[in-house]
């Protein structure tokens, strides 16, 4: 079988089996309708991120060239399958047998995507606006929480995120952008590793991105 013999992503390699693999390659050909890759428009047909707020976001990380790993700036076209196990592997649920270095780059790669997903214009930095769009865009999947309180929860968010990053400034500086360190620290005691999952696909081990 062609797929069988694609380079196995670093994250994958921990305790991945032959079954997950097949389990996977069984949802790349459902979402490419048979076909060897899979473009932006086959993730129309999922019914479970038709209603996502950040739905674009999420589609757009798939494509985004540096999650796929790849020298290159911007979005692919197109990924095949060996591009979609590097995208499901930042989706792998915490293995009991990591020490603490593996867990601190599992970590780290987890949040690297998630990154990504606030720097849209790929500048390698999320500007405070650009943070608090994104919170209130997820806010905006919440049918009980009105407009005015989810933009006042993400002005708050906001805030937060500027006192963690920006701490002490001078009259004279100006705060260009959260970098990835900020991110960090931001994200610093927050669960992510088995926190952040991809629902849709009905991966058993995989749900979505909060």
């Amino acid at each position: 079988v062609p797929w069988a013999s694609a380079p196995v992503p670093s994250l994958f390699s921990l305790a991945v089996t032959s079954e997950q693999i097949e389990h996977l390659h069984r949802r790349f050909k459902q979402l490419s309708q048979d076909q060897l890759t899979i473009r932006k428009e086959n993730f129309d047909s999922i019914p479970d991120l038709e209603f996502n707020p950040i739905r674009g976001k999420i589609v757009h990380a798939f494509f985004d060239k540096r999650n796929l790993r790849q020298e290159s700036d911007g979005l692919a076209d197109e990924i095949n399958f060996e591009d979609f196990l590097t995208i499901m592997s930042y989706f792998r649920p915490i293995e009991m047998n990591m020490d603490e270095e593996q867990l601190d780059r599992f970590r780290k790669e987890k949040l690297k995507f998630l990154f990504h997903m606030y720097d849209s214009d790929h500048d390698g930095k999320i500007t405070l606006q650009e943070y608090r769009n994104v919170v209130e865009e997820l806010l905006s999947g919440n049918p009980h929480l009105e407009k005015e309180s989810a933009r006042s929860i993400a002005d708050g968010a906001m805030m937060e995120a500027a006192s963690i990053c920006v701490g002490q400034m001078g009259p004279d500086q100006v705060y260009e952008g959260i970098t990835f360190e900020d991110f960090l620290k931001m994200w610093q005691g927050i669960d992510i590793e088995t926190k952040m999952h991809v629902r849709f696909l009905n991966v058993d081990t995989i749900a979505h991105c909060y």
